[in-house]
């Protein structure tokens, strides 16, 4: 293709694309738009789009088509620490929308069933990835209602037609617990969750429970510590209770990134090495894992395969696809061991 000179400065217009592509303007738009173009020519103007650097006007789009090519994401972002578990899902969603020609509209803020009708009814996107889903979320039902295309990460006591993604979190407490186990560990400590976040929250009361059942079939003493202060001064309140008398025999588990760090800060105070003098297991990713001055044994959350499949199911459900309703645990891969594993002599 040879560079046609621009009738005016300044920005690419589908006028330039349709002389450097060598068809009629028209035909131009037809491609930007989904309509009929023969796959040859389709592929000449992409390539002329790409050497030209020209964006179509998303408003102007929206216009012709109704549709935003936009989907928002809603999460909660209430804390700073909370950032270390969420961001991973968002850089994936955000990555595989951009291949499928999708922005995404980030929505951090706890707005509930407001939020949900604010953007729905704005024209801003056209489907919906909801993160944290409670057991009984008042967004499931709004989404329903709406019937807007939306994938819910999280599961709801009535997922309401709504495709449903979430982590198998009770194998991933077995798997950590299993790690504990296998290395002759006997006493496992792990802080207690909140009663209303176990009731809010399929993926933790499954987790606790997973962790539960393992340590008895393996025969171990498990100590769930209550923390009145879910904070880091609170876990300092607690050491004693959490570390008990502290050797090799004894592993912590942590299911958030939060509490892993506040783990590892607790054995630096105390003069403790994780992997010699005591063990920390957590379900935390691997890049969070690894950046430890001791990398931390982990069973990761799988952020880019939870993603990839819920916005599979989304874009499915742009495209207008009108199959049953899906519910997908995703199952942890194994443990990874690392530096923070101590092997305990039988």
């Amino acid at each position: 293709m040879k560079h046609p000179s621009r009738g005016r400065r300044g920005a690419p217009t589908s006028r330039d694309v349709a002389a450097l592509a060598g068809v009629a303007q028209s035909t131009v738009s037809a491609a930007i738009n989904g309509g009929p173009v023969a796959p040859d020519t389709k592929r000449r103007i992409e390539e002329a789009m790409r050497m030209l650097k020209y964006q179509p006007n998303a408003g102007a789009r929206t216009l012709r088509t109704n549709r935003t090519n936009a989907i928002a994401m809603v999460v909660h972002l209430e804390q700073q620490d909370d950032a270390a578990e969420t961001v991973p899902y968002i850089d994936s969603v955000v990555e595989i929308a951009r291949r499928s020609d999708y922005d995404v509209v980030l929505s951090t803020l706890r707005e509930g069933v407001d939020g949900i009708a604010r953007l729905a009814g704005r024209a801003i996107c056209d489907g919906f990835l909801v993160m944290d889903v409670e057991s009984h979320d008042a967004r499931v039902g709004k989404l329903a209602e709406l019937g807007v295309p939306a994938v819910l990460v999280g599961r709801p006591a009535d997922p309401q037609g709504l495709d449903v993604v979430d982590l198998d979190t009770r194998e991933a407490g077995r798997l950590l617990v299993d790690e504990l186990a296998d290395t002759g560990h006997r006493r496992v400590a792990m802080l207690a969750e909140p009663e209303e976040a176990e009731r809010e929250y399929k993926f933790i009361s499954d987790f606790v429970d997973g962790v539960r059942t393992r340590a008895a079939e393996r025969e171990l003493t498990l100590d769930l510590i209550a923390v009145e202060d879910q904070s880091w001064p609170g876990v300092q309140a607690a050491a004693d209770r959490l570390l008990g008398r502290a050797d090799a025999r004894l592993g912590l588990i942590a299911r958030t990134p939060r509490v892993t760090q506040w783990f590892m800060n607790l054995l630096q105070l105390r003069g403790l090495i994780p992997g010699r003098d005591i063990s920390v297991v957590s379900r935390c990713t691997d890049e969070l894992a690894k950046s430890f001055a001791f990398p931390v044994s982990n069973v990761s959350p799988q952020p880019r395969e939870m993603s990839r499949i819920a916005m599979e199911f989304l874009i499915e459900r742009l495209g207008g696809s009108d199959v049953p309703a899906r519910t997908v645990l995703v199952r942890p891969e194994p443990l990874v061991r690392r530096a923070s594993t101590a092997i305990s002599p039988s």
